[in-house]
């Protein structure tokens, strides 16, 4: 059975029949608020509005959401730094010992109770690509972006799609 002939499936919640649908997904399970699977095939159920995706590459899209953050053209805001030592698998301690730092400051930029400097927002990017799995490759790519950055911190959406992996912001 291919794609195209899944209509039915089972919901993951309350176990009754569901619908399946392609479209628009907003994916807060990643962390940030602003990202939207689009083209992606999700099961939404009629009876307690459920909805669970079926994203087949759940690697490969954390590399193009990861990618896509130290890409932005905007100071990190602090859930995009803690996606970012996330996606690392670091510790606020670990990230801390990097960046020179304490892991207090890490947590006060994360949660914005503090802002970071502009070095610092260049290096946690710098470490995400050097140090991300499957990113190294990109460094020089988003390091040639680094000067056009904006210096103020600004909330945007990640707008993925699921088929050609890629990135786009609104």
């Amino acid at each position: 059975m291919n794609n195209q002939d899944r209509t039915e499936g089972v919901c993951s919640n309350c176990g009754k029949p569901a619908k399946w649908k392609v479209g628009e997904y907003r994916f807060a399970e990643c962390g940030l608020k602003n990202v939207y699977l689009l083209g992606i095939e999700t099961i939404r159920c009629p009876h307690c509005k459920n909805v669970d995706p079926v994203i087949p590459s759940m690697n490969q899209l954390m590399q193009v959401l990861a990618i896509a953050v130290a890409c932005k053209p905007y100071t990190l805001r602090g859930d995009e730094i803690r996606f970012l030592r996330k996606y690392l698998k670091m510790t606020g301690d670990q990230l801390a010992s990097y960046l020179g730092t304490d892991k207090s400051t890490i947590s006060k930029w994360e949660n914005d109770e503090q802002a970071h400097g502009d070095k610092s927002d260049r290096l946690i990017r710098a470490l995400a690509l050097m140090l991300g799995e499957g990113l190294s490759a990109h460094v020089e790519r988003v390091a040639k972006t680094f000067p056009q950055i904006k210096e103020t911190p600004k909330e945007i959406e990640y707008r993925i799609d699921t088929e050609s992996q890629t990135c786009e912001y609104a």
